[in-house]
């Protein structure tokens, strides 16, 4: 039993630290780091399959809770957030977050390891090959097309367990919005979208069975302890280095990590 939570805090901290560094760098928030360290962690201490995911992703959503917010203060300071935007996206966004809550406490683990992939792996190729001035249009949708948009990015989002940022930065990208202002704008997302999808996670997991230890419905508290800290500190770190380094080759190295670990992740779902 020791070896067993030794393995999962140690997998939990270096999940916390990344998590962190990329919600602030990369503006796609540190879920999709969380998520498939968490579930191959879990995997490695026996874990239930038909909860793994639940877990995972109901874990992401808590601890990015306060990453969001120190994200947030962090672009918000370098006025890089579009507040316009947020104050429109708000509600639409909500329903979303509350439309995949209830989809994700009742779906199978497979399904949702299937949706996770699904997303995270074009976003990889996006990352990898994708160019900052591919554009769909000079400015985003309006109208009904436009209150889509937050709607799909918060019930996707909150279906995987990662902030929104996944999704919105390349989305927002690809409308014609610059990327500084994208990630910054992105880092609100986590605030709207994890502290609803946290809470769905408790309640849909709060009777689910072959819960490991210490968890609250689908939110595990050693991985929101261990990871919500050290993700908190690392994201204004993040921040910084998005405005300073070269950001190609960070993209390059973390859709990289992304293929390896989702591709082991729908090996398991498959297979």
């Amino acid at each position: 039993m020791n070896g067993e939570l030794g393995t999962l805090a140690l997998g939990l901290v270096i999940a916390g630290a990344v998590s962190g560094l990329t919600a602030g760098m990369l503006g796609v928030g540190g879920g999709i780091v969380v998520v498939p360290v968490l579930y191959h962690v879990l995997g490695l201490i026996g874990i239930d399959p038909g909860v793994r995911m639940h877990i995972a992703i109901g874990t992401s959503l808590a601890t990015i809770i306060p990453t969001a917010f120190a994200s947030l203060q962090a672009h918000d300071k370098k006025g890089a957030v579009d507040w316009d935007l947020l104050k429109r996206w708000f509600i639409p966004m909500l329903i979303g977050v509350a439309i995949g809550s209830v989809l994700a406490g009742y779906a199978r683990g497979q399904t949702l390891s299937l949706v996770f992939v699904s997303v995270a792996l074009p976003v990889a190729l996006f990352l990898a090959f994708g160019r900052e001035d591919w554009h769909i249009a000079d400015h985003l949708p309006e109208g009904l097309a436009g209150l889509s948009l937050p709607v799909l990015i918060g019930g996707l989002s909150t279906m995987m367990g990662i902030g929104g940022g996944t999704i919105g930065v390349p989305v927002m990208t690809l409308f014609g919005v610059p990327i500084h202002r994208a990630v910054g704008t992105a880092s609100a997302f986590g605030v709207i979208i994890s502290i609803p999808g946290a809470a769905g996670a408790i309640l849909t997991g709060w009777s689910a069975a072959h819960l490991p230890q210490y968890s609250l419905g689908y939110v595990n508290l050693l991985g929101f302890f261990l990871i919500a800290p050290i993700s908190y500190f690392a994201a204004p770190y993040g921040a910084h280095i998005a405005h300073e380094m070269d950001r190609r080759k960070l993209r390059m190295v973390f859709a990289f990590f992304i293929a390896i670990t989702v591709g082991r992740m729908l090996y398991d779902a498959l297979f």
